[in-house]
């Protein structure tokens, strides 16, 4: 390589690698003259990269932002986190599975064969949700970018919001314009969900996305509230445990936990069961048996999950889980012997 673009691709790693460099720092660590220096700065314009001049004491240069995105360097650590990072990036349910495939092949064949090694020996295998299963859980790359940009501004969201009947959302099947406060943009199970201040109701709520449609322009800026709990990530947890998220104790969700525990004894060996059983506790009696220690956000669901087991079921505790069941076996037994199934005999 000629070395004159050795120094210039040195040039720009290093503007890269911080915001703002003095000339006088620059040229050292090139080890070049300050003119030189201011050379190459010009070479790196022309090539498109939009570098600009700060003065001061020790004036010197910063990488800025521009109009386009010019070619960029990345040290190795970098260029594989990009890589893993874009090989899950089908998970996200965000809209964008046809750009990172298409960005995962171009950062890929610029890559040095070293690393290239490296990324094809690392197969990451993103298990998501059926589409067929689940076609409304896609969100739109354009309402994420709405959504996250009123979340910064701390500007008040009006937005149409559509929940099917039965979802369990707690709202009308479509509301609109609902008018909140955004705080904080998440992701769980593989959806996308905006957690907010709603003004009308005068309450937290936890909207899914892909059923947001933002309205412009947004309304005026707020002072953020406090999150109860403090930590986001515990107030979305408890929100979809059934608590309110505080951490507070007292009523059913308290302490983030879920409203509903039980405690039942499987047939199955305990290393088979915890590969299935999410934060539950699993207990080793026998080669063939275990305890479980399960909750859910009711009793009728968490009879239900432990009934995903095919094994002999042995309930410890407490009686509503046991009546829960007894519930379930009438429901399926209703199923079994219905119009479908006297129709099949």
């Amino acid at each position: 390589m000629p070395k004159t673009s050795a120094r210039l691709l040195s040039l720009l790693s290093l503007l890269q690698a911080r915001r703002d460099w003095p000339g006088a720092l620059l040229a050292e660590r090139l080890d070049i003259s300050p003119r030189t220096v201011r050379r190459d700065v010009d070479r790196l314009r022309e090539l498109g990269y939009p570098i600009v001049a700060f003065k001061g004491p020790e004036g010197g240069y910063r990488l800025d932002a521009g109009t386009d995105l010019p070619p960029l360097l990345f040290d190795d650590e970098q260029a594989v986190a990009l890589a893993v990072a874009l090989q899950i990036a089908t998970t996200t349910g965000a809209g964008i599975e046809e750009a990172a495939a298409r960005a995962l092949t171009t950062v890929r064949q610029v890559m040095p064969g070293r690393l290239r090694r490296r990324i094809d020996m690392l197969q990451v295998t993103a298990v998501g949700r059926s589409a067929t299963a689940r076609p409304e859980s896609q969100v739109d790359s354009g309402v994420l970018m709405a959504l996250g940009a009123a979340v910064h501004a701390r500007e008040v969201l009006r937005f149409d919001y559509a929940s099917p009947p039965g979802a369990g959302d707690g709202d009308p099947a479509t509301t609109g314009p609902r008018r909140a406060e955004p705080h904080h943009l998440v992701t769980w199970g593989g959806r996308w969900y905006l957690v907010a201040w709603d003004l009308d109701r005068e309450d937290w709520r936890t909207f899914r996305a892909d059923r947001i449609t933002p309205r412009v322009p947004t309304g005026p800026r707020f002072t953020p509230r406090e999150l109860p709990g403090g930590d986001v990530a515990a107030f979305v947890a408890g929100r979809f445990r059934g608590s309110d998220g505080s951490g507070s104790s007292g009523g059913s969700g308290g302490s983030g936990e879920w409203p509903c525990r039980g405690e039942v004894i499987l047939g199955l060996p305990a290393s088979e069961v915890s590969r299935y059983s999410r934060d539950g506790v699993v207990e080793e009696l026998g080669p063939d048996r275990c305890r479980l220690v399960l909750g859910s956000w009711s009793w009728p669901g968490l009879a239900a999950d432990i009934g995903r087991f095919d094994a002999d079921i042995e309930v410890v505790g407490p009686a509503e889980l046991r009546d829960a069941f007894g519930q379930l076996a009438r429901r399926y037994a209703s199923a079994a012997t219905g119009p479908l199934g006297e129709r099949s005999q």
